[in-house]
């Protein structure tokens, strides 16, 4: 029993040591843009660096612009999770996000005029709200950043991400996919939206394994894309904060080393 009380008299002080040390480290900044204060005004731009929560917007990320086509991804999900679960609905809800298909947006809007009012009171999507159909509806690139890092981590498997990551390079109208945030690096899938006239107003936004990302402009498509790579194209959006190295402290007599330390503590 003696030895047992000696063996746990010693544990205190070695524990306590070992968490000091821990902690002395500076942590590491996440290797994300520390600000997007450079984007132009006519582009909303945001991010999140889902594990962690780390998140960056421009100066326009709450403004509630024309939500355009990305305001299918809040109706999708409603119809998966609250509709009749027919499969005609999940066929129409697959093309509102794979090929953009209007017409299957206005039948399933028609069938659910709550869908997109209620997942922005669900997610807390504060700059959303529908208009007289889900085509002048409204919403913010931090709106729709926040609902697909919600589904990241709470619905990894939801058929919405799914249809994102299976997009068609061609919309049901003939437009081609591939502009704003397609064009980051690491992007796993898309969605796209724009105005009948094709250039006032353009979105996009996309997910990859480790970040969700959303772009609105006033402008046009290469025009999202050069705002866009301006202010995320040189950054590594996946990398999580990486740990720092034990600092290299002098030794105590009678104490074990840092590594001694680490060994004695790690799980067995």
């Amino acid at each position: 029993m003696s030895a047992l009380r000696r063996i746990a008299k010693t544990s205190v002080p070695m524990v306590g040591i070992a968490v000091a040390l821990i902690c002395a480290a500076p942590a590491n900044a996440l290797p994300t843009p520390s600000d997007l204060a450079d984007v132009p005004s006519r582009t909303a731009l945001s991010y999140e660096h889902v594990p962690t929560g780390t998140y960056v917007g421009s100066a326009e990320d709450n403004s509630a612009r024309p939500g355009l086509s990305t305001v299918k991804l809040y109706m999708a999900d409603y119809v998966v999770r609250f509709g009749d679960g027919s499969a005609r609905d999940r066929d129409l809800a697959a093309r509102m996000i794979q090929v953009s298909d209007d017409g299957a947006a206005s039948v399933l809007d028609a069938k659910y005029p709550r869908a997109i009012s209620s997942t922005a009171g669900e997610f807390g999507l504060t700059s959303t709200s529908r208009g007289s159909f889900w085509g002048d509806s409204y919403t913010s690139t931090a709106d729709t950043v926040r609902f697909l890092a919600a589904k990241k981590r709470t619905d990894p498997a939801s058929p919405v991400l799914a249809w994102m990551n299976s997009a068609a390079p061609v919309a049901a109208d003939g437009t081609v996919q591939d502009w704003g945030t397609q064009q980051l690096a690491d992007v796993t899938g898309s969605k796209w939206g724009w105005a009948d006239d094709g250039s006032s107003v353009v979105a996009s936004a996309s997910i990859g394994d480790e970040f969700v990302v959303a772009s609105n402009t006033y402008g046009s498509r290469s025009s999202q894309t050069d705002d866009v790579m301006a202010g995320l194209g040189g950054i590594d959006l996946t990398a999580p904060p990486t740990a720092d190295p034990v600092p290299n402290l002098p030794s105590i007599p009678g104490l074990p080393s840092v590594e001694e330390l680490l060994q004695m503590l790690s799980p067995r």
